[in-house]
């Protein structure tokens, strides 16, 4: 019996681990995007009030 809580034990903390290292993945992921998107953002000309001229 003491087999299947070792294992039980070791399988509780693999995947507490796997959580962690996924969430931390999630969330520089979503850091890395918001910052390319301001960056993207300032990057972009600002339009103008003036119209181009055309012939």
């Amino acid at each position: 019996m003491t087999d299947k809580t070792d294992k039980s034990s070791w399988t509780g903390k693999a995947a507490l681990a796997g959580a962690a290292i996924g969430s931390a993945a999630l969330t520089a992921a979503l850091l890395y995007a918001s910052r390319r998107k301001e960056r993207n953002q300032k990057a972009l000309p600002k339009p103008t009030s003036e119209t181009p001229e055309t012939d």
